[in-house]
């Protein structure tokens, strides 16, 4: 017996009201995209989803489901007829074909439709009878058993798997809105993404490029992080905005100890005009409070005085460490750590300021004007979606 079927649960977003849907297409459509089988077809409905294989290898599309966001488990499922013979023997052969190194196994029955004549405890007794009589040396555990056969009831069909997987949770990529992520080569600015992700936001990067300081590794290696976030159920479009005019400029016109405040305020008047450019909502950055000299709560108050859009720092309160956790879990850890200096590391001052006062960087700044080299920048902007395969969503739905 092959698995046929996916079954996906979904966790927070049974909690959504009348605009569940939105949250379900959404999901929907980040699956379709993320799997690009013509094969696999997918069915949203109020509580449950379901991935059609048709053919298509379950444990192959298993390691890509386990990163998007939205789903809080999933199945592989054999569905039958409420029929209780046949709700028997296809729990027989699950049971016979996962028990391989096992010797315990319980039932672990859900009704969903109560008018089904028997309850749950009456099932687990039918089914769990008919496995031990049909296999050898396996008894019932119900309190530490190897494997555990679950079977879900429901109006239109029943669902029988002996494997559930941990999904990402929270909502799907997208649903929340668009904001635009500051990504640079390091550790912070991806776990950002993906915790701004998780929380259902469609991410635009951007990235400010600084050659000949900064070589085209460099600008391969963000490419790579912001395509490692898109296994997290949504497309990313990157930004990469040309930036070696602008800070050879700062680094001539500014006081040394300013040169890093001004580059920060810069690089934010430029993501928040791409960020009308896209109909994002907000900018998003991957600073923890006190981690470097820009991050202290002055110098972040000097860089958002240039702009009145929400700026936010999902990692703001976190440790160093759990930071790289998390990078470490995502898959962006070992890329970020490839020497490849971006343009945050280049034309770094010895004593910058931490403790920048907002009216001095103006001034500094005040004695060339920098509009100019903002618009030819952002006109220069090299725009990449990814992943390359990228299909559009008219054709995923």
């Amino acid at each position: 017996m092959n698995y046929d079927r996916i079954l996906i649960r979904y966790g927070e977003m049974s909690t959504k009201g009348r605009n569940r849907s939105k949250f379900t297409n959404k999901m929907k459509s980040n699956i379709k995209r993320l799997l690009a089988d013509d094969r696999i077809q997918v069915e949203a409905q109020r509580d449950r989803m379901f991935i059609y294989l048709n053919g298509a290898s379950f444990y192959e599309v298993k390691e890509q489901l386990l990163h998007v966001s939205g789903i809080q488990s999933f199945s592989p499922v054999v569905k039958t007829s409420q029929e209780l013979d046949e709700m028997k023997e296809a729990a027989l052969e699950l049971v016979k074909r996962a028990m391989i190194g096992a010797t315990t196994f319980k039932v672990e029955t859900r009704r969903a439709d109560k008018t089904f004549p028997l309850d749950t405890h009456a099932l687990n007794h039918e089914i769990g009878g008919h496995v031990l009589r049909g296999t050898e040396n396996v008894t019932v555990d119900v309190h530490h058993p190897n494997l555990t056969l679950v079977v879900e009831v429901r109006q239109e069909a029943v669902y029988l798997s002996c494997e559930t997987y941990p999904g990402a949770g929270g909502l799907p990529a997208g649903a929340a809105g668009k904001a635009v992520l500051l990504l640079s080569g390091g550790l912070d600015s991806p776990v950002a993404g993906y915790m701004m992700m998780k929380r259902g936001v469609e991410i635009e990067a951007v990235h400010f490029f600084s050659p000949p300081y900064t070589s085209e590794r460099a600008k391969q290696k963000v490419m790579d992080l912001a395509d490692t976030l898109t296994k997290y159920g949504g497309h990313v479009r990157l930004h990469i905005v040309p930036f070696t005019h602008i800070q050879e400029t700062i680094h001539k016109q500014v006081p040394e100890n300013y040169t890093m405040t001004s580059t920060r305020r810069m690089m934010m008047r430029i993501a928040d005009r791409i960020r009308e450019q896209t109909g994002a909502l907000a900018i998003v950055t991957g600073e923890s409070l006190g981690q470097v000299a820009s991050q202290t709560m002055e110098s972040m108050a000097a860089i958002n005085n240039v702009t009145n859009t929400p700026v936010l720092r999902p990692l703001i309160a976190s440790d160093k460490l759990d930071i790289m956790d998390t990078a470490r879990k995502i898959g962006t850890h070992d890329i970020s750590i490839l020497p490849y200096e971006d343009c945050c590391t280049i034309f770094t001052p010895a004593a910058p300021k931490t403790r920048p006062r907002t009216e001095k960087v103006q001034y500094f700044e005040s004695f060339l004007d920098f509009e100019p080299l903002i618009e030819q920048a952002i006109r220069d902007t090299e725009t990449i979606m990814l992943p390359k395969k990228e299909k559009e969503m008219d054709d995923l739905l």
